[in-house]
């Protein structure tokens, strides 16, 4: 954290918020200074520009703003650019919020509530479990950034799935420009290169994203315990509950979090859009990460005696569906409508009777009664997968039929079973083997192989034509395609994956883009992400995917339809594939999937009835999706009770699973989902009252400005400069950048942009918010023009307004306000540290400086918006000019207790959205003095 310093005269006084001048330029001294370097920010410039002054090599003199001059005098469009000029070149701003100037987005009014949930906590301990698609990655990334900018933390984790990684990365460097490292079983060679002793690949970068399968091994586990970080974000957090399921990967998630969530002062956000799967003593589990407490909580928290229960949760937990938060604060958030259909196909006479042939082999080997169950168990995951990738494609069933069962050398009946779920039931969490065709082999016998040998040359024989999954689907991408869709067509393996794009590329021709992105593209070096990103590219374009990328990259931006080619065994997979397009973001107002299956298909057919059907109708009557409520074992039953076990001794099967009781099952899912449907109305946080949301943005877009602001802003500064802005409607902007000064130009860059002040944005456009380079070039150019006084900048320190708007002569002054904000710890260690806090704030007085009548906040606002109604020649204005600027200095009084007023404001808001803390934190605000008088300007009655 950085300390509280106030420099001697070696330093030259140069207190943190001082203004310098050096190298040509006037810079903000920062509170990261050491005398005698000075760290500094240029006046206008950006975080990027911020370097070391050293006082004793480089010659540095004080600075401040001097009083604007009849040189200054412009027209009255100069005070708006100015205004907002200056709002906008400030990181630092003094809103409730520290964080807000910093950041690459403007939330939602939906997402201040987790972050006000999480500032009246301390230390912060939040479940984010919103619906799929409302934004829980930027909720989570808004509380570091402000926990970061408020000095709390200076270390961050993100725990996440390897497959995450990168669109946590992405989205910590462009939305919250947080530079962070990715620490993966790929990257940790090269990040343990330099490390002292006793050094981490966890510990040594302030921020990193590690994934989960890095943390596995006991000494990389306790490693990260030893230099875990201050704050420790875990995502898709449910693995990490543990009600008595005995998957390996859960037992290390769990008891590695649960050590995290030891330390009483660290701060801790789960995020999951799932953290209920019908298992109460799970689902409590996970809470007791947040507050041991918890462990203790009844199952029903919806009986009155339970309300001390709920109101305890309600502190630690979020959880809404879109209806919560569609027109939440009146502020309409677009989300597409989802349009669901299902389509079916019928296979060929051949093809079926390849699968009966393969369906005979799959029940001779349930059947057989020999081995230990590990044994048995093996084979009956064998047979399944084996079944399953026949059902897939014909090159996933030449695969599958030539290679060995990885099931068939697993050591421990866990093993079989952790094996099992995740190669066939997609349960289990995937690494880098998810999407890899499973064999069906389990015999060394030669005359074993040589019939699985002739199964995978008739396979073989089935691909193209005679495949009628193939080529219905060619006819549904068609379809899509004319309707405007640009469709993601979602396979189980690579195999399948890499046949239909393919035959897709030769049956739709040159003119559609025909990409496949599967698990051998590396993550570590954004291989999936920049296939994707090239093909959004192109006008028309389709993507062949397997779940790799179901999770973790964001792809509404690109595609709007999904066509399930191989059903998941997992409704919940489904729901994240669909998620992929049906999010905010997606700029079309509808998005389309087709769940897509074999007519006479018996694997088909099964996983319907049992899983996507009720899962689908448990979703439409309540409103909520949820997890399959039961163990693996149950869904295994399901399937093979239905197809496997005809003409087979049922008693085989009881000896390995318990009997599976369908309508039990399907009851017991509803019930899940209703207790779902209770928490997310239970945990909605309709206590954190919407009038509390708007008061503090009304506060926060004060400070940093609003979206509606920055367009009239962007618009209004390049067409002063001589660009030329088109709007091309709803919302959507050329601009045109070839007319303006030569200076200006080349800071940009670029000769014309297209984009939007609001998202979504499609491929080709681009979201500008307040950080965008466009309008950080645009600002500090205005405000470094406006303070020289020998540039001829559009934005001007003073004017003279001919309006009748008024009725005697008005001056508004525009101000700099700067604070130190100095934060003590009251813990031991006494730790303190400043930071520079500043705003823009007009005041106006009414007559002359020497007996001024000082105005309200509505009339100051009425004179931004004022007009002129007359052209004043030259010596007229500075003749009115001069009634005033002379005078100023007899107004320096009264502004000073205008930054005093400020400053109580500054921190009463500061404090108050952090009371949770007031324990342990002391704030002290103070103004930074003499004020910046930024701009004057007159304005003559007419």
């Amino acid at each position: 954290m950085n300390k509280s310093l106030t420099y001697p005269d070696g330093g030259a006084n140069h207190t943190p918020g001082s203004l310098i001048k050096a190298r040509g330029r006037e810079w903000v001294v920062l509170p990261e200074s050491q005398p005698p370097l000075l760290i500094a920010r240029p006046i206008g410039g950006t975080e990027e520009e911020i370097a070391g002054i050293h006082t004793e090599l480089e010659e540095v003199s004080p600075s401040s703003f001097g009083t604007p001059t009849l040189d200054d005098l412009s027209d009255y469009r100069s005070g708006r650019l100015l205004r907002e000029a200056v709002r906008l070149t400030s990181r630092n701003v003094a809103g409730p919020f520290r964080s807000f100037g910093r950041i690459a987005v403007e939330p939602r009014p939906y997402q201040l509530v987790p972050l006000l949930l999480a500032l009246q906590q301390d230390p912060v301990r939040l479940l984010i479990a919103d619906d799929v698609g409302i934004g829980k990655t930027v909720e989570a990334l808004l509380i570091a950034r402000e926990l970061w900018d408020r000095g709390e933390i200076r270390s961050l984790s993100v725990l996440c799935p390897p497959h995450l990684a990168e669109q946590w990365q992405a989205e910590l460097s462009e939305k919250f420009h947080l530079e962070a490292e990715r620490v993966l079983s790929s990257t940790a060679a090269r990040l343990e290169r330099g490390l002292r002793v006793g050094e981490t690949p966890v510990q040594r970068p302030p921020i990193t994203v590690v994934s989960m399968d890095f943390i596995k091994s006991e000494r990389r586990r306790e490693e990260c315990l030893r230099t875990a970080p201050e704050l420790v974000i875990v995502d898709e957090a449910h693995p990490c509950a543990y009600g008595g399921v005995t998957r390996g990967s859960q037992h290390q998630r769990h008891p590695l979090v649960a050590r995290l969530a030891e330390h009483p002062e660290r701060p801790l956000i789960l995020v999951t859009a799932t953290p209920h799967s019908g298992h109460a003593e799970a689902f409590r589990s996970l809470l007791a990460l947040l507050d041991p407490a918890f462990r203790a909580m009844p199952p029903d928290l919806s009986r009155e005696a339970a309300e001390g229960w709920r109101r305890r949760l309600a502190r630690h937990m979020i959880q809404r569906k879109r209806a919560d938060i569609r027109g939440y604060l009146n502020e309409g958030t677009p989300f597409p409508e989802r349009l669901e259909a299902e389509v079916n196909y019928n296979l060929s006479p051949e093809y079926g009777r390849l699968l009966d042939k393969v369906l005979a082999y799959a029940r001779e080997l349930v059947s057989d009664p020999t081995g230990d169950q590990r044994h048995q168990r093996g084979r009956w995951g064998a047979a399944l997968a084996l079944l399953r990738s026949v059902a897939s494609s014909p090159a996933a069933a030449a695969l599958a039929l030539r290679n060995r069962a990885a099931v068939a050398d697993a050591e421990t009946e866990a093993e079989v079973d952790e094996l099992g779920g995740r190669m066939v039931l997609d349960q289990e969490e995937y690494d880098q083997e998810f999407d890899l065709t499973p064999g069906g082999e389990v015999s060394a016998e030669a005359a074993e192989q040589r019939r699985l040998r002739e199964l995978a040359r008739e396979a073989e024989a089935l691909a193209g034509a005679k495949d009628r999954k193939l080529q219905r689907a060619i006819e549904l991408v068609k379809d899509l395609l004319a309707e405007g869709h640009h469709p993601i067509v979602f396979c189980r393996f690579i195999q399948t994956a890499e046949y239909v794009a393919g035959h897709l590329r030769q049956a739709l021709g040159a003119g559609v883009a025909v990409e496949a992105v599967t698990g051998l593209l590396s993550p570590p070096e954004r291989e999936r992400e920049q296939a994707v990103e090239r093909l959004g590219q192109q006008p028309v374009r389709v993507l062949v995917a397997t779940d790799c990328l179901s999770e973790g990259i964001n792809l509404q931006q690109y595609f709007s339809a999904v066509l399930h080619y191989d059903l998941s065994w997992n409704p919940t997979r489904h729901e994240q594939r669909e998620g992929r397009v049906d999010r905010y973001g997606q700029p079309r107002r509808q998005v389309k999937t087709l769940t897509y299956f074999g007519a006479n298909n018996p694997v088909d057919g099964i996983v319907l009835e049992v899983l996507l059907r009720k899962h689908k109708a448990i979703r439409s009557a309540l409103g909520v999706s949820v997890p399959v409520p039961v163990d693996n074992d149950a869904v295994i039953q399901a399937v093979m009770q239905s197809m496997l076990l005809r003409d087979t001794r049922r008693a085989q099967m009881q000896s390995l699973f318990e009997p599976f009781d369908e309508r039990g099952f399907e009851v017991e899912w509803r019930n899940a989902a209703e207790r779902e449907k209770r928490s997310r109305t239970l945990f909605a946080q309709h206590t954190i009252r919407p009038e509390e949301v708007a008061r503090q943005l009304f506060e926060t877009r004060r400070a940093v400005g609003s979206g509606v602001e920055l367009e009239r802003f962007v618009q209004e500064a390049l067409e002063v400069h001589g660009g030329q802005v088109h709007a091309l409607g709803e919302g959507l902007y050329r601009f045109d950048l070839g007319g303006l000064p030569r200076a200006l130009r080349d800071l940009l860059g670029r000769d014309s942009l297209t984009g939007r002040f609001s998202l979504p944005v499609q491929p080709g456009e681009v979201y500008l918010s307040r950080t965008h380079p466009l309008v950080e070039t645009l600002s500090s150019f205005l405000l470094e023009g406006a303070l020289d006084p020998l540039s001829q900048s559009k934005a001007r320190r003073a004017g003279v307004i001919a309006t009748d708007a008024v009725r005697d002569l008005s001056t508004l002054l525009l101000l700099r306000l700067r604070y130190h904000l100095t934060t003590t710890s009251t813990r031991k260690d006494r730790t303190r540290w400043q930071q520079l806090a500043e705003e823009v704030h007009a005041v106006a007085f009414r007559g002359f400086p020497d007996a001024p009548e000082w105005l309200d906040g509505a009339e100051v606002e009425a004179l931004w918006q004022a007009r002129p109604t007359e052209n004043l020649s030259l010596p007229q204005a500075q003749e009115f000019a001069d009634m005033v600027l002379p005078e100023l200095g007899r107004l320096q009084g009264y502004l000073e207790e205008v930054a005093q007023k400020q400053a109580r404001r500054f921190e009463e808001a500061h404090r108050s959205v952090r009371q949770a803390a007031d324990l342990k934190l002391r704030y002290e605000v103070e103004p930074i003095l003499p004020v910046d008088v930024v701009g004057v300007y007159v304005y003559v009655p007419r």
